[in-house]
């Protein structure tokens, strides 16, 4: 019985172990996934103070909210665009990238892009390039959902693009709270570090109040707030 019950305790606190670090999302674990699925980035290594802001499923009626945040504390961001969420609101692309901030594709969809067919997905990307073509470079992709395979990787590799996912997560996408996502990024960040919010219905406002409370502590830690390009040059600086 003994036996039995040092086997249960030290499954448990292996288990408990894993789920502390999928929710911090330490970067040991984050290069053991890179090994497994090779092909994406989730953070620079770099010695620069700086960390990329990424924000997924822009454009939407909370944008401009969040630009107007960017712009009062000078910091730069990644948005990862839906492609056809862009009609009617072109004219959140054209302030994104005056004011020095970085356009992704996002794909056209909010859906799980590792479901799609490969036909489906090279579509979509191919779909999303020729809209976001008309505001300025694409470097980067993110995947819907953040689940990629081998496939996926080789069909974005080809269009010239770089797959991104990124280190610090704060659970947006489940958690409706400013004050949670706040907490969770500025407890867990750390130089070469990729945030990842989001715009769109019902989200775009709580990153617009969670940005209000991280931008400041960030810059008062001596932070960078860049994009994702201008963090990559940082890499290569150091290398």
């Amino acid at each position: 019985m003994k036996h039995w019950k040092l086997k249960l305790g030290l499954l448990s606190g292996l288990g408990m172990t894993v789920l502390v670090g999928l929710l911090i999302q330490p970067r040991w674990l984050l290069n053991l996934i890179g090994r497994v699925g090779p092909g994406a980035t989730y953070y620079i290594d770099t010695d620069a103070q700086a960390v990329a802001l990424t924000i997924d499923d822009a454009p939407s009626e909370a944008t401009d909210e969040i630009l107007d945040v960017l712009d009062r504390y000078d910091a730069k961001a990644t948005f990862f665009i839906i492609s056809r969420r862009v009609p009617g609101r072109e004219q959140n692309l054209t302030r994104m990238v005056a004011a020095g901030h970085e356009l992704g594709n996002h794909l056209t969809e909010d859906e799980a892009s590792i479901l799609l067919s490969a036909t489906d997905f090279e579509a979509a990307v191919l779909e999303a390039d020729r809209v976001l073509a008309d505001y300025g470079p694409v470097r980067w992709l993110r995947p819907g959902m953040g689940w990629y395979s081998p496939g996926m990787v080789a069909t974005v590799s080809r269009q010239r693009r770089q797959l991104v996912l990124g280190s610090v997560f704060p659970y947006d996408t489940h958690i409706a709270s400013p004050q949670f996502a706040s907490q969770f990024i500025l407890s867990s960040v750390r130089p070469g570090d990729i945030i990842v919010l989001h715009d769109g219905p019902g989200r775009g406002d709580r990153t617009a109040k969670t940005l209000k409370q991280i931008l400041p502590a960030l810059q008062a830690q001596g932070y960078d707030v860049v994009t994702l390009s201008t963090l990559a040059e940082q890499q290569s600086a150091k290398d």
